[in-house]
């Protein structure tokens, strides 16, 4: 839960709420308390106390509120996959943390580039260590969890159709996606056309992020040249009506993170997040957290910051968590099975 925050009265509603969170990053949802512990028993050499390294990893109220300093927190973070057992665990925490917020389905992305740098560990290790911990988190904490990997626009083709190749051999032990993030605002989509293609032919279903941190183009880019089926962010999509035409005649998902879009710069204020702008205009809206540790968020909070923020009712937040079961990477009978679930233990009103 968001540190030092004061919730309305009515947060224990929403903490009780069964969700479905599309968009998530490993990377983004370490455990503070963790990193400290791993930071002064590996001597790092990062801050020791829990406000310093606070700063290092997560947005406060005084940052500038920038997609260079968002991302900025993940080369701090890059440096404590230092182990087998810290990747293990801190897959696990994330995964935990979703389940104690009610989150029913989970799709985890992670990079693992990123996971396999600090201590020059092969791709392949990584992403099966990953694979291990969730079925055992899956399987103790009574969530469902599959997996996205996830390659970075500005770490270049090569890299990215590496990864795909490594999702693609594993889409049997719970990969089910692949995903494009990384620095959208200077790095087209248009490199990663061919790989996206070859993975969704292999087997993979398809996201990308864009419309974040650059214009309605990028929308464009990723619907017509790399295929996919949802969308990180886009809530820059309603700057050209003839993108958003697009995507509502293709029906693309957009999995939308209202708190990270506000940090990052994509929105200048909460308020004015366009969240129900893009429901009215017919597009297909999900709400998820990003990075929940870096944002100090979590999906409850998203939730009610939807409803008593932005004026989303709770019949319309019900059709969106249903529409982001609906939207699941899984196969037909699993979203039905889902979505039949979360409509059963859903309140009506």
């Amino acid at each position: 839960m968001k540190t030092g925050s004061t919730y309305s009265k009515d947060f224990g509603y929403y903490l009780s709420l069964p969700k479905v969170d599309l968009h998530r990053h490993l990377e983004g949802s370490l455990r503070l308390r963790t990193l400290l512990e791993v930071s002064r028993s590996l001597g790092l050499g990062l801050p020791v106390t829990t406000s310093r390294l606070r700063e290092l990893v997560q947005v406060g109220d005084d940052e500038h509120f920038t997609f260079e300093n968002f991302l900025s927190k993940f080369k701090t973070l890059r440096q404590f996959y230092r182990s087998p057992e810290i990747i293990a665990r801190v897959t696990r925490e994330a995964i935990a943390d979703a389940a104690a917020d009610g989150v029913r389905y989970l799709e985890l992305r992670f990079t693992p580039s990123a996971l396999c740098q600090a201590a020059g560990f092969q791709m392949e290790e990584v992403v099966d260590w990953v694979i291990e911990s969730t079925r055992e988190a899956e399987s103790s904490l009574g969530i469902m969890v599959r997996l996205i990997i996830s390659a970075n626009r500005h770490e270049g083709p090569l890299l990215a159709e590496q990864m795909a190749q490594i999702a693609v051999d594993r889409i049997d032990k719970g990969i089910v996606g692949f995903d494009l993030a990384g620095n959208e605002a200077h790095y087209s989509a248009l490199p990663f056309a061919g790989i996206f293609r070859d993975a969704h032919q292999a087997g993979l279903r398809l996201t990308a992020h864009a419309g974040e941190w650059g214009g309605a183009q990028n929308v464009r880019e990723v619907i017509e040249h790399l295929g996919v089926e949802r969308i990180g962010h886009g809530v820059r999509v309603l700057e050209d009506p003839d993108v958003v035409q697009l995507a509502r005649e293709t029906g693309v998902t957009f999995e939308v993170c209202i708190t990270s879009n506000y940090q990052s710069g994509a929105i200048p204020i909460h308020s004015v997040h366009p969240l129900k702008r893009m429901m009215s205009m017919g597009l297909n809206t999900t709400i998820n957290t990003d990075d929940p540790s870096i944002s100090q968020i979590a999906l409850s909070d998203e939730y009610q910051r939807a409803c008593e923020d932005l004026g989303l009712s709770l019949a319309g937040l019900r059709e969106r968590v249903l529409a982001a079961a609906q939207a699941a990477f899984l196969t037909k009978q699993e979203r039905q099975r889902l979505v039949a679930s979360l409509a059963k233990e859903f309140p009506l009103g």
